[in-house]
């Protein structure tokens, strides 16, 4: 069975991608006929495909997600489901707040509301505890995070086999005996019969 074994890093492709961007500048007159339509469907595209990974995207999806059928996030090991909701509304509240101020004609403050995102973000401790808040809002991505604690958890699992294996050992051992008589024991050496000679009559 095939396995997927990993990618090798490399700057080709980027470097490609970049050089083809800037070359773009010089082709202004082959790009005016593409049509804007395609163009439109093309950035929405790489809008809807960038959507995959993103926590908070995945976390929406959770809201009309049976129990059964969530997939195996690290947060939701970690934490309730219901506060999981809680912090995703938390962050829909404020990015639906923040568009609607920058649509309005109080969109001179915009920049503060940005800034008061911190204040907010700092009153979520009220509400979250630290461990919570590690597993929602962390700068490491979330397979890492997965892979840390599968480690971490086969190393308890195996500190408990050990454990109990050493348990095992220190049991007593019963050993059956064949027959419940005496082992004779042998008698001891005399030195004064050395040299003497025994002969059958």
């Amino acid at each position: 069975m095939p396995r997927f074994l990993g990618i090798r890093e490399q700057r080709l492709t980027g470097l490609l991608i970049f050089l083809l961007m800037g070359c773009s500048v010089f082709m202004t007159g082959a790009l005016q006929y593409i049509p804007m339509p395609v163009l439109y469907g093309v950035f929405l595209y790489m809008g809807v495909s960038s959507l995959k990974g993103i926590q908070f995207f995945d976390r929406l999806k959770l809201f009309g997600m049976p129990a059964k059928h969530q997939p195996d996030f690290i947060y939701l090991r970690h934490v309730p489901l219901r506060k999981v909701h809680l912090f995703t509304l938390t962050q829909l509240t404020c990015l639906v707040l923040l568009w609607v101020i920058k649509h309005s004609p109080a969109a001179i403050v915009f920049p503060m509301m940005v800034l008061a995102l911190v204040f907010i973000r700092k009153m979520l401790d009220w509400c979250f505890s630290n461990r919570e808040l590690s597993y929602l809002d962390d700068l490491m991505p979330d397979w890492k995070k997965k892979n840390l604690d599968d480690a971490t958890k086969t190393i308890e699992e195996e500190s408990q086999r050990m454990l109990n294996t050493n348990k095992d050992d220190t049991a007593p051992v019963q050993i059956p005996m064949e027959s419940r008589n005496p082992v004779p024991t042998p008698k001891a050496h005399d030195p004064r019969i050395d040299g003497i000679t025994f002969i059958d009559e």
